[in-house]
């Protein structure tokens, strides 16, 4: 089994701590199922700090798109399939997800018609 060492301010250690022993854990063991958890699929959705910032972004992209498909849907539908190439090449999403359809409207990124 791996070791692993992390760093947290002296308070939440103190507190991390305390709620341990009140379970008659080790932190350790009473972290375990939190990570697991983080890795694990299926496991629960674990907040970070990053989420605030992709809300941000995810209602800026949703403005953005929807500006842009009044303008014109077909330079939404090149921007949508260089978005899922950028997402594809990072891993973030998978060779045949189109996470973008319903906001492109008539195409995919592979031109099937979407109804």
């Amino acid at each position: 089994m791996t070791v692993m060492t992390i760093r947290i301010d002296d308070d939440i250690y103190y507190r991390l701590r305390a709620r341990a022993a009140g379970a008659n854990l080790s932190i350790s063991k009473f972290l375990r199922p939190l990570i697991e958890d983080a890795v694990l699929p299926g496991g629960r959705y674990v907040y970070t700090s990053q989420d605030e910032l992709l809300g941000v972004a995810i209602q800026s992209y949703a403005i953005l798109a929807g500006f842009v498909s009044e303008q014109s849907p077909d330079a939404l539908r090149r921007s949508v399939a260089m978005a899922q190439d950028m997402l594809r090449n990072r891993g973030l999403i998978g060779p045949d997800d189109d996470p973008f359809i319903d906001v492109v409207g008539a195409t995919n990124s592979r031109g099937e018609t979407v109804r």
